[in-house]
């Protein structure tokens, strides 16, 4: 690993309902510009998710993860849910050791909520639209950053059924732990993905072949973009490689917020960044939940050959090369 870290962004100047100084506005989008170009990586802060609520959600995460197996089970998902919602415990036969709960927006009848600590559910109920708030202000950035309009990547992605938070818990490793894996190397396949972690740490970005620690900073969200980023602007913002290693013991709680598309939509590069500027596609479109499922197959039913897991090559239309 290398001594460096990732940038930090103030939000601020976009969380006030007057609106923020528009210099100040202008150097934060560049920031955040190249933030994406050099790490697909960067922290915020003063994001205005209250630090309060992530705090005691943190609190809660931790006595529920700490029930035995037989209460947490109380919790699992419903049949017929379109993801695993509630809680469910990682593949055994999996490399990586963690365990969660995974919810939809509040208003979803797939939502399984724990019973115990009694407030948990109301409290991940209240994070979630935070969240959503958020990823909004962020996407009108990221947007900006790419040279489009403020709003241009809101109304591409506009039905919000298929953001996913997730309560996550890391199991401790031990000394002389061959296996210290959290959540193996992957990128995200979705839009945009935000992270509030304790202070454990863990989780890692790879940037030229080299992986990089993001220490925890308290009332920062890590946020990092994902695959329809990387295909609708042809590559010039990537999906960067990352994974989180357990420490050794010690538990990591986190909370993941998963901005994504909604499953029917067409994703393609944008003509903006092929036919506008000369530049062939770099990947064959695909509906969004076709990919998603392809994703999820990875998890449940893992290749034997770590070479054969789907990623985002699969839709990547090769190179010809002339001779």
């Amino acid at each position: 690993m290398v001594t460096q870290s990732i940038p930090t962004v103030d939000l601020s100047p976009f969380c006030h309902e007057n609106g923020g100084d528009e210099a100040v506005k202008k150097r934060a989008i560049e920031e955040v510009g190249r933030a994406c170009s050099e790490y697909g990586f960067f922290q915020v802060v003063n994001h205005g998710v209250p630090l309060g609520l992530l705090a005691r959600a943190l609190e809660l995460s931790q006595l529920f993860f700490d029930y035995p197996l037989e209460e947490k089970l109380k919790a699992s998902p419903i049949p017929g849910a379109p993801l695993s919602l509630g809680y469910t415990k990682q593949i055994e036969h999996l490399t990586d050791n963690n365990e969660y709960i995974l919810m939809f927006t509040p208003e979803s009848s797939f939502n399984v909520y724990p019973e115990n600590p009694p407030e948990y559910g109301e409290v991940l109920r209240e994070m979630f639209p935070h969240f959503k708030k958020i990823a909004l202000i962020v996407e009108s950035i990221i947007s900006q950053c790419l040279g489009l309009p403020p709003n241009f990547l809101r109304d591409y992605n506009n039905i919000r059924t298929w953001d996913v938070m997730a309560a996550l818990h890391y199991t401790p490793a031990t000394d002389g732990d061959g296996n210290v894996s959290g959540q193996s190397e992957h990128k995200d396949s979705n839009c945009i993905s935000f992270v509030y972690q304790d202070d454990v740490g863990g989780l890692e970005v790879n940037k030229d072949g080299k992986w990089i620690p993001i220490t925890p900073n308290e009332g920062t969200l890590v946020v990092n973009i994902g695959d329809v980023i990387q295909v609708l602007s042809n590559d010039k913002f990537k999906s960067a490689t990352h994974r989180v290693v357990r420490p050794i013991g010690k538990s990591r709680n986190s909370y993941a917020f998963f901005y994504n598309v909604d499953g029917e939509k067409w994703v393609e590069p944008l003509p903006q960044f092929t036919e506008a500027v000369g530049e062939p596609p770099k990947y064959r479109g695909f509906f969004y939940k076709e990919y998603a499922l392809l994703r999820l197959k990875n998890r449940e039913e893992p290749p034997a050959r770590v070479e054969d897991m789907i990623n985002l090559n699969y839709y990547a239309i090769p190179t010809l090369k002339n001779g």
